[in-house]
């Protein structure tokens, strides 16, 4: 068995329902490495198992329906948002695990809740110790356990099912570039395919070679439920109205050996710890705190920036605009939250890919 996330199946006889039902019902797990993720206490049998009794294809089903926003929608408090990312959510009459599944692009999270003590289900569950995985190793996963699925149906004779039909267009979308793009952004909008707003969509889609593919993704995951997207248009224009002028090509560069590229097997606050001490490093700034005069020297700003207030936009950014110059906008009124701010861009492009040119 692979090592990393994997969705076992141990098929049972089951005597009701569908035939898609019947064939594909047995003990489903899904294990992370050493945790099951599904481990409960079967009260009948007074016993813990790794896994509980279910239909694998009432999950596959729901995972190919929901794969676009399982692989790329950020965790969010919109409403609807947890019937695409928790198990729960799937039904059929089975006491599905009450596992949320939301992604960061790179990394998966699967976060399980434990049964309430209170609960009368026969099956309890009791894990409760979240696995992150990258997501590439959540695709792997995924197209194992649907595979499999589809197997146990074509060996029983079962064919032409709703679920070859769903996976069938999520496969082609998939493997078309300019599709997936598409389903990846209607992803982030919290949207199901073929939902969103066109003109949003193309709207965002535009701004890809403006701002880099990196931050119109965080644009995108960022909207506030209600279809409001800012575009480069928007920030352009209150970078103008609310910005400083700054000059990156005078802020510190480090060098590409260091290895501080983004990656699914970093968690981000890793990257950043390893990042300002490459910074500290370079500037031989030791441990001690930093002045704001050393601080907007690293970033490439005046430091009079720091002490000057502007109407505060709904985040932070740095803005490289078309003309060739640059502007920097801050949210706090304050001196110390515009530090902190003006340290995380610093950090963003630090880390950043070739063609970024928005650092939110």
């Amino acid at each position: 068995m692979p090592s990393g996330l994997n969705i076992t199946t141990d098929w049972e006889r089951l005597d009701q329902g569908t035939p898609e039902e019947r064939v594909c019902f047995g003990a489903i797990g899904i294990q992370c490495n050493d945790i099951w993720l599904t481990e409960g206490l079967d009260t009948f049998a007074n016993v813990i198992r790794k896994a509980p009794y279910v239909s694998g294809y009432h999950l596959a089903e729901w995972v190919a329906w929901n794969w676009w926003r399982l692989r790329w929608e950020p965790q969010s408090n919109c409403p609807g948002w947890g019937f695409a990312h928790r198990l729960s959510a799937i039904g059929h009459g089975y006491a599905w695990p009450d596992i949320t599944i939301f992604s960061d692009e790179q990394r998966t999270a699967l976060i399980p809740k434990p049964t309430s003590a209170h609960s009368e289900h026969a099956y309890r569950y009791i894990a409760n110790i979240p696995a992150f995985v990258p997501s590439t190793d959540f695709e792997a996963a995924i197209d194992r356990f649907i595979e499999r699925i589809r197997d146990k149906l074509r060996s029983d004779g079962i064919t032409n099912t709703n679920l070859d039909a769903v996976w069938s267009d999520v496969t082609d979308e998939r493997n078309d570039p300019a599709m997936a793009q598409r389903r990846k952004f209607e992803a982030l909008l919290g949207q199901e395919p073929d939902q969103t707003d066109e003109e949003t969509l193309n709207a965002l889609l535009s701004d890809i070679d403006s701002l880099g593919e990196a931050a119109t993704t965080e644009l995108a995951a960022g909207h506030d439920g209600e279809g409001n997207i800012l575009t480069y248009a928007s920030l352009n224009a209150i970078a103008a109205r609310n910005g400083f002028d700054y000059s990156p090509q005078d802020a510190i560069h480090l060098s590409p050996d260091l290895g501080l590229s983004s990656s699914a097997d970093v968690p981000a606050w890793q990257l950043g710890a390893k990042a300002a001490r490459a910074v500290r490093n370079q500037a031989n700034l030791g441990c001690a705190p930093i002045p704001n005069k050393v601080l907007a020297e690293l970033a490439g700003i005046a430091a009079s920036v720091l002490d000057a207030s502007a109407d505060a936009p709904s985040f932070a950014y740095a803005l490289d605009r078309s003309n060739g110059s640059s502007r920097i906008v801050f949210r706090s009124k304050w001196k110390t939250g515009r530090r902190f701010e003006l340290a995380r861009i610093l950090g963003d492009r630090l880390i950043s890919a070739p063609g970024d040119h928005l650092f939110p």
